[in-house]
């Protein structure tokens, strides 16, 4: 028994230990919100013809399936808190994302809106 006792004693010490390490230390990246339909591209016609800015056209794309995602670089991230109303509310905006990354998917901690460049 008190060996069982010590196994799950020390599964709840490291079990912890080995999320925080899998989850990656917080970054900060500056990208753009997207879909997972069409990533760095929003081609005009794309829906029906109709002209959209990118915020629409990654909106449109959400609403019908697509997931949100982060394109960097050329790179595109999964992104893990696809409920988040901070993402929805910068959809097709360039920002400047806070996060922690996983493979190739972010769970983000904070977005803001990435700074114009001056005139």
């Amino acid at each position: 028994m008190r060996k069982v006792i010590g196994i799950i004693v020390a599964l709840a010490v490291l079990l912890p230990v080995s999320v925080a390490a899998q989850k990656g230390p917080e970054q900060t990246w500056k990208g753009k919100i997207s879909d997972s339909m069409c990533k760095d591209k929003h081609a005009g016609g794309e829906h029906e013809g109709k002209k959209m800015t990118d915020a629409d056209c990654t909106r449109v794309c959400v609403k019908n399936g697509s997931k949100y995602v982060f394109v960097t670089e050329g790179k595109v991230y999964q992104l893990a808190n696809q409920s988040s109303k901070t993402i929805a509310s910068h959809a097709g905006e360039e920002v400047q994302l806070t996060g922690h990354l996983n493979a190739d998917t972010i769970t983000a901690t904070k977005i803001v809106a990435a700074a114009k460049p001056a005139k």
